[in-house]
């Protein structure tokens, strides 16, 4: 907090400051142990009427009174991370992206519109990384007409906690009825100790393609051609020069088993290596299948070249959390999905389909 040099705290923060990470401490009337203060550190999204609202980098939003502030000052954009490659929020999204594509897109200035007859909201979602060449309003109208005309609900991906991150459009989306839906975060961590883990002796095989037995353990059940090709990646089997290389990894299961004991994915992009699908059969769990997948993947993508590694992972998902955090990966950033309200004869958009696009991954 900014202390001044009588020794007092103060607010050095006003409403010009909306837009900039900050840290600011109030005053609460009912505190846990008779506590009387609170502090909160985040984006300053809005200041109207009195209020000030925060988004924190989980993407909560705390609302706190004017008349309540007992101190505040701007503060860095982000801090600087402790461990794991350092990276930007706008590299890792469109790594991200180029790891799990539509089958069709199309862009709306710096946005990009992104279609798969609904297998996910990655895939079914605009990634807003930058302008989109139109007023917001005019934007999201355009949004919602173009996913309408593919019969699907308008996802819009968003991101906070890092620098480059979007509170300031989650505020603007949440003001016009867009409810968020989802929210997962995106890990990162060194590559080389995820493959020292592995000893060789798991039988893990590996593919260039998620064959039959591969898909009977992938958690999404009746996958289409159209899943086939976003689990490619855009171009499944021999990978083309420049284009993410994709690795399917399988634990066989024993003798007469219905599907494999576990399974992966990964997607090598330059110096990035992305982990998915990582399932293990219920029975077979604590055996370490989970880490001799990421291990033997990790191997086969230190030969191609990559360094790093990222991850996505559902904040309610404890065991994948606590797994990852073993194998070295910490947060980045939070990402969200926010959904747009019912569509009006105004915007010109058609209702909202009813064809699923959530994922136990976003």
């Amino acid at each position: 907090m900014e202390i001044s040099a009588a020794g007092r705290l103060e607010v050095r923060i006003t409403a010009a400051d909306v837009g900039k990470r900050v840290s600011v401490r109030s005053l609460i009337e009912h505190g846990p142990s008779g506590e009387k203060f609170t502090d909160t550190v985040g984006v300053l999204t809005s200041w109207d009427n009195g209020v000030l609202r925060i988004t924190r980098k989980s993407g909560e939003r705390v609302r706190v009174a004017e008349s309540a502030l007992v101190a505040g000052k701007v503060v860095p954009a982000a801090p600087a991370r402790r461990r794991g490659p350092a990276a930007s929020y706008e590299e890792l999204a469109r790594v991200a992206a180029r790891g799990w594509r539509p089958v069709e897109s199309e862009r709306l200035g710096a946005w990009e519109l992104r279609a798969a007859a609904g297998f996910t909201r990655r895939a079914n979602s605009v990634l807003p990384l930058g302008d989109p060449g139109l007023p917001l309003d005019d934007a999201l109208t355009a949004v919602r007409r173009w996913y309408a005309a593919r019969g699907l609900p308008a996802y819009m991906q968003t991101a906070t906690g890092a620098e480059g991150t979007q509170e300031l459009l989650c505020a603007e989306l949440e003001k016009r009825g867009w409810v968020r839906e989802v929210t997962a975060e995106l890990w990162t961590g060194a590559l080389a100790p995820v493959a020292d883990l592995g000893d060789g002796s798991s039988g893990v095989l590996l593919s260039r393609d998620a064959d039959e037995a591969w898909l009977a353990r992938y958690q999404r059940k009746g996958v289409s051609e159209v899943a086939l090709r976003v689990l490619g990646a855009g171009s499944p089997g021999v990978p083309v020069p420049g284009e993410p290389s994709v690795w399917f990894a399988t634990v066989p299961g024993a003798p007469g088993a219905a599907a494999p004991a576990a399974i992966g994915r990964c997607v090598v992009d330059g110096r990035w290596a992305g982990f998915a699908a990582v399932e293990v059969d219920p029975a077979r769990r604590r055996e370490g299948l989970a880490t001799a997948v990421m291990a033997a993947l990790a191997v086969r993508a230190l030969e191609e070249g990559a360094s790093a590694a990222w991850l996505q992972v559902e904040t309610d998902n404890e065991g994948a959390r606590v797994l990852y955090g073993r194998l070295g990966f910490a947060p980045h950033h939070a990402y969200h999905h926010y959904r747009a309200p019912e569509g009006t004869a105004s915007e010109g958009s058609a209702p909202d389909s009813s064809v699923p696009a959530g994922d136990g991954a976003p």
